[in-house]
């Protein structure tokens, strides 16, 4: 289904009967159907409600680049314009920026039940020396090969550098989606996660890279009424352990 907001054609489908709303609140670059399979586990109990971001998925880019904030309150918006006045918010990845974000909005059009974060982002991490001194020289090398001059005598040897920079998040991004990103990861948002007073359950895979394993540690020491579950796998554990996960979000949400 699609909803119109701002201008903006957002793709969303509802699953399930129940009388309640859960909401999935998408990892950066995913489309909302790769969340499937944790709709299905809570569709016999709740509706849940999956969702492109704008510039995720089937959902319309941004008109220009949006930060956390930005996101936080296009989905005030698309809760307005689906009427939903109660909900229970699942996180993955970035979708855990927004859903802290919201938790430290005061006079929030809906109401916030529960809060699971699934391996999400939101703290950005200590840089070790040799980060410091690659980020240096991607810098210095910038500063070259942005040069027009030296672009002219050397345009295929820029072009497979700046080919090769960043991660697979932005190397797959269009321009304004980078710039979006980039506004995410360097955004620290540890100070608002003692305001989060939901009933927060965590959800962390012990071999991700892309959110470790120390950042739900973080998560738990942080939020106040908050507890985790350690999963086997990666950035995606509701994908590489669906059965546990399962069972896990069904017992939290009593289905």
């Amino acid at each position: 289904m699609i909803v119109s907001i701002d201008g903006y054609d957002i793709n969303y489908k509802i699953t399930g009967d129940g009388d309640k709303y859960v909401v999935i609140l998408q990892g950066w670059g995913t489309t909302c159907g790769i969340y499937d399979s944790i709709a299905s586990a809570l569709a016999p109990k709740y509706k849940v409600v999956q969702f492109d971001f704008p510039g995720f998925g089937e959902s319309t880019e941004p008109r220009e680049p949006w930060n956390v904030d930005a996101y936080t309150d296009f989905f005030i918006k698309f809760m307005e314009a689906l009427k939903i006045d109660s909900a229970s918010l699942i996180g993955h990845s970035y979708g855990g920026r927004v859903i802290i974000k919201l938790a430290n909005r005061k006079a929030l059009p809906f109401e916030i039940e529960r809060i699971v974060f699934v391996d999400a982002a939101g703290i950005v991490p200590e840089k070790s020396f040799s980060q410091k001194m690659k980020i240096r020289r991607y810098k210095l090398l910038k500063k070259l090969y942005f040069n027009k001059v030296f672009y002219a005598l050397f345009p295929e040897l820029v072009d497979d550098w700046k080919s090769r920079q960043g991660s697979a998040d932005y190397r797959n991004a269009t321009p304004i989606m980078r710039q979006c990103l980039v506004m995410a990861v360097n955004e620290d948002l540890r100070h608002l996660m003692p305001n989060i007073k939901q009933d927060t359950l965590l959800i962390w895979g012990d071999k991700d890279t892309a959110t470790p394993l120390s950042d739900g540690k973080l998560f738990e020491q942080l939020i106040p009424s908050a507890g985790l579950v350690v999963l086997e796998g990666g950035h995606y554990s509701f994908l590489d352990q669906p059965a546990k996960f399962k069972s896990v979000i069904q017992s939290y949400f009593g289905v």
